[in-house]
Parts: structure tokens; C-alpha cells; sequence
């Protein structure tokens, strides 16, 4: 039922015997354990062989940690476990992703902003990295979908932007990026995110194109990334009812489910009309998304019947082991299906030739390895990407360059993310904007958000805010983060106190380090700014060129206007 001689694991003798064995060797309980990719938080060693000793699981995920104690715990586990395990990643950003002291290199769309391909490669090279240098071998990434919705919360900067043709060429290569250092890729969401605008994590979102549009657009992507070669495509909690009912005319709506719990998206049209014949996982199965179709118990074994080869991450992992138990003995999930999933997952494992660097003592490397992790060479590669990146959307009331002597006073709006996410990344980078431009010569003012002033918000007019400062300067950090409905400006609800009220009078300008479409509630400040990821190296060359040291090079990866009439001017 598995071609392991064909794309994607192109297998020889010798890996095939190893499949083959080490599958007639397992026991029951290890080909359930092999099926499930647990999320890791305890690094006690004793915990960790009891842990694996009771589970027995083909994959694991951390959180990222420093790199000597990520390294530390990937090594224990490898040398604990009688088969090898794919330690994933969520690698979408750099090697940030595993390392808490890693490379924070860019968000997709700052890369895409680019408009250079040399610096996807560069996203997967540092990753691939400073990911092998810690014994991660599995990345949760390149993300294949198309930001079409600027309402959407989740996918956002996250993404190469709304051309699929671009993220096409975005996509592979960061691909080649990866594969140079041994990482494989889990691409993910398939079918295809950013059509909706909800979040997976909250509700099972909808890719509502036609089959046709579909084919023009992520179908275009999801092709191009099945013909490349990939190992493993995560497949998210996201329906495609037109696709549904192609697979299925019998269909009604109501009996249409997520991609995970399809029969028809993961055999119809990822197995079949794309001709994806490598390992198939989940996206987090703690996600509403996921869980709100079926009973849990039910909903565990179903994606494994549907064709999913791998469970991510659990609620309560003795109750979904249990539940793969209850459906093998009732007949809902055959133990055909079960090797078929091993067999995928283990063919994934021999071509990354983990079972021979588990023979040779090589899984993960010597603590000399970590000097990658971080290294200045990869901080040299974030600052030309910053510097490529940065775009200038509009400035149509002539106010770049900046300088002390037009404007020396600055007010600074700080329009930070208050509340947490799963996502977000390089939290408290905006801390060096004031610096830094006290550092040009510049006074600048913090708005106080914590004591606000009540007398300029009920009181005060043109004249008081004129007397006070030259220029206002906002800078806002509304990252892209999970479990949330909304990523928008959220003004102070005392009177917006904080909004630009007096741009007739004193000028602004906007300047967005994370989410792009800031000018749907932000239109009449005609200075505008995009940046894509809250690093300090994006926030340094946002001064350079707002001080008239470096040109703005960028281009949109998706609409900065958000199709609003009056955006623009």
C-alpha cells in the first residue's frame, strides 16, 4: 500500500529491510505509541524514561528552551528509545523556533516583502541549522497558505502573502534551506488557510473557493510543494466543502468535517489527485477545531481511519491512546490502516537515515554544534533581510526623512500586544525604539499608558498638544498570535485617547512590526510603515530609513489598504 521506493522516501534495499523488521518487531503497543507526537514539558530524566518506557511515541515537540537544555533532552530521549524519534518544531521563523537563544531570522512575510528567494533559502538554512545542532530533526514549516482575508488572526505574517506564485517559489526555497541541514518539513495547513477569517484554534475555519478557484491557487501551491518531494504535510482543521462533495457528491452539508476527519480532502485530494504518498500528520489535536465534530474518543482513531498517519499533541494521553485501543477492538480502525501509518512514518525515518545515525551514536550532535545556534553570521543574514524588507506603504504627506531638527520633540505610541498568544515571538523588541531615537538627537515622550493624562484627553486642544510635541510616532507590535478572534488596534476605550486625533495639526507616522493591515483602522495617518517581524533587526533599519540612511526596498506581499476606500491617500 506504500511505495517506498517512489517520492517522497525513494528508499533503497537496505532502508526498506529496516522498515520492514523493525515493523514486524513492534508490538501493538508501540505501533499506537509510533502514531502520536506528544507535546514535551518535563525534562527530568526519570520522568522522561518512565514517560517513554509507558508511551513509547514515534515524535515529540518542545517548547522552545536554551539550546544546551534542549540538546540535553533530545539526547536522553534518542538514547532511551529503541526506535528513533522525529523531534518537530514550529521552525517557521528561524531557529528561534527550538532554541530560546536561536536566530530570530524573519516572519515569512517580511522574507516575502523581499522579494528575494535568497532569503527563504536563508529562513530554512538557519533554521536547518541551529535545529540539527540540537538533535531537532522535523519542522513544522514552510506554511504554504495564502493570506486572501486581512481579517484572519492566525495566518497573517505568518504567511508568504495572497500570490500563490510567490509563495510558490518562497516555499521551495526554504525547502532546500532545510533539507541541506537533514530537517524535513511537515508543510503545513493543508488544505489551505487565510480564506476565512477565523482561527483553527478557536473553530474549525472554512477554505470556501470553488474547486476551480481552489486548482488556481492553493492547489497550484499544494502541487508544486507534493512534486518537490516533501516528507510529511500537517494537515489542519480546515473544510473544503467544494472538494467534500467532488469526492462525495452524496454529501450533505452538515456531514461535511475538517480536512483532519476527511476521508475525501486527505484520500480524494491529497492522496489521489495530488498523489502525496508520504506521512501525513495532524495539526495540535487540543484545537476547537478538531475537537467539536466528534466525541474525542471518537474523533482520535477517526483521523487515523480517514488517513492521517500521526496524532499531534494530546489532551489527556492516556484517554487517546486509549480511544486508538477501544476503535482497534471494535473494528472502527483496522490494524491494516495501523501499518500502514507506521510504515509511512518509519519509510519517513530511514530516508532521513535516522536508524543509522541512531547506530552510530549520531542523533544528536556534541556540544560543539551549539556555536551555530545564534551565531553572528546568522544575525548578518536577519539584518540584510531586515534591510530588504522594510516598506514604505505611503507617504503622501512628504514627512521622510525625519530628523531632529524638523521635528524635535516626539510623541511615542507603544501599541503593544497586552494580551498573550501562542504564536508571538520577540516579545519587548519595541523597547529600543525610544533609545534609539534618543540616540539621533530626538525627545521623545512615552504616552503613558498605565496613567494616562486626563487633562489632555477631556480638555486639552490643539494648542496643548502642539505645545507638547512635533511629531507622533506609533509603533505597533499587534503580532500574530493563536486563540485570538482578532489582531487589530484597540484603542484606548477611554475616549481613544490614544488615537491620532490631531493629524491636521501635528503629523504622524505609523510604523507596523508585525501585522500589515493597520490602515483599516489607521487610514488617516498618511505615513505608513510596514515591517513584518518584532526583531531588533528590523526595528534598526526601520531607523536607518526613516532618518534617510537607507532607502526603503520592500514590496506588499498582500493588500496594506485592505481594499478600503480613502486607505490610500
Amino acid at each position: 500500500m506504500v511505495d517506498l521506493k517512489g517520492k517522497p522516501f525513494y528508499l533503497g534495499e537496505g532502508q526498506i529491510r529496516w522498515v520492514e523488521e523493525t515493523l514486524a518487531s513492534m508490538s501493538d503497543e508501540e505501533k499506537i505509541g509510533q502514531m502520536f507526537c506528544p507535546i514535551g514539558g518535563n525534562v527530568e530524566e526519570d520522568y522522561l524514561k518512565g514517560f517513554l518506557k509507558e508511551f513509547k511515541p514515534g515524535a515529540m515537540l518542545y517548547r522552545p528552551m536554551a539550546a544546551k537544555d534542549i540538546q540535553r533532552t533530545h539526547r536522553l530521549i534518542q538514547d532511551n528509545s529503541r526506535i528513533p524519534l522525529l523531534f518537530g518544531a514550529n521552525l517557521e521563523s528561524g531557529g528561534n523556533g527550538i532554541c530560546a537563544d536561536g536566530t530570530y531570522f524573519a516572519r515569512p512575510m517580511e522574507v516575502a516583502a523581499s522579494d528575494n528567494p535568497v532569503n527563504a533559502y536563508r529562513l530554512g538554512a538557519i533554521a536547518g541549522r541551529e535545529a540539527k545542532a540540537v538533535g531537532c530533526n522535523w519542522a513544522f514549516a514552510p506554511i504554504c497558505d495564502l493570506d486572501r482575508n486581512f481579517r484572519n488572526p492566525i495566518t497573517n505574517v505568518r504567511t508568504f502573502g495572497s500570490n500563490q506564485e510567490r509563495v510558490i517559489r518562497f516555499v521551495k526555497e526554504q525547502l532546500r534551506g532545510l533539507k541541506e541541514y537533514g530537517v524535513a518539513a511537515a508543510v503545513k495547513h493543508f488544505p489551505g488557510d487565510g480564506v476565512d477569517e477565523r482561527d483553527q484554534h478557536l473553530v474549525a475555519s472554512v477554505n470556501s473557493l470553488s474547486v476551480e478557484e481552489y486548482d488556481r491557487t492553493y492547489g497550484a501551491v499544494w502541487q508544486q510543494v507534493v512534486d518537490a518531494g516533501t516528507l510529511s504535510v500537517m494537515v489542519g482543521h480546515i473544510l473544503q466543502p467544494a472538494y467534500s462533495k467532488y469526492f462525495n457528491p452524496s454529501l450533505k452539508d452538515e456531514e461535511i468535517l475538517p480536512a483532519t476527519l476527511s476521508e475525501e480532502i486527505l484520500q480524494g485530494l491529497l492522496r489521489g489527485k495530488l498523489g502525496f504518498n508520504g506521512m501525513v500528520v495532524t495539526d495540535a489535536t487540543p484545537m476547537i477545531g478538531f475537537n467539536t465534530y466528534l466525541r474525542r474518543q471518537e474523533a482520535i482513531p477517526a483521523a487515523l481511519a480517514a488517513g492521517c498517519d500521526m496524532i499531534l499533541f494530546n489532551k489527556d494521553i492516556r484517554e487517546d491512546y486509549q480511544a486508538v485501543r477501544d476503535a482497534l477492538a471494535d473494528g472502527r480502525l483496522s490494524w491494516e490502516r495501523v501499518e500502514e501509518a507506521c510504515t509511512r512514518i518509519l519509510a519517513m525515518k530511514a530516508a532521513m537515515h535516522l536508524h543509522t545515525a541512531k547506530e552510530e551514536g549520531t542523533l544528536v550532535p556534541g556540544e560543539d554544534a551549539l556555536a551555530a545556534v545564534g551565531c553572528e553570521e546568522h544575525r548578518q543574514w536577519a539584518r540584510a533581510c531586515a534591510d530588504e524588507s522594510v516598506t514604505l506603504v505611503k507617504d503622501t504627506q512628504r514627512l521622510l526623512p525625519i530628523s531632529p531638527e524638523k521635528y524635535k520633540r516626539i510623541r511615542l505610541y507603544l501599541l503593544e500586544d497586552r494580551i498573550g498568544g501562542g504564536f508571538k515571538d520577540g516579545e519587548g523588541a519595541l523597547g529600543s525604539v525610544k533609545t534609539l531615537l534618543e540616540r539621533e538627537g530626538f525627545e521623545v515622550t512615552l504616552f503613558d499608558y498605565a496613567n494616562p493624562d486626563f487633562y489632555e484627553m477631556f480638555e486639552g486642544g490643539v494648542a496643548d498638544i502642539k505645545s507638547k510635541f512635533d511629531l507622533a510616532v506609533y509603533v505597533a507590535c499587534m503580532d500574530t498570535a493563536s486563540n485570538q478572534s482578532v489582531r487589530r488596534i484597540d484603542w484606548l476605550h477611554l475616549m481613544a485617547a490614544d488615537a491620532p486625533w490631531f493629524v491636521q495639526d501635528v503629523p504622524a507616522v505609523f510604523i507596523s512590526v508585525a501585522n500589515p493591515y493597520h490602515l483599516l483602522d489607521a487610514p488617516m495617518i498618511k505615513t505608513f510603515i510596514n515591517a513584518y517581524t518584532p526583531s531588533e533587526e528590523v526595528i534598526g533599519q526601520v531607523v536607518e530609513k526613516i532618518m534617510g540612511r537607507s532607502e526603503f526596498k520592500g514590496i506588499s506581499p498582500a493588500d496594506p489598504f485592505c481594499g478600503v476606500w480613502g486607505a490610500r491617500f
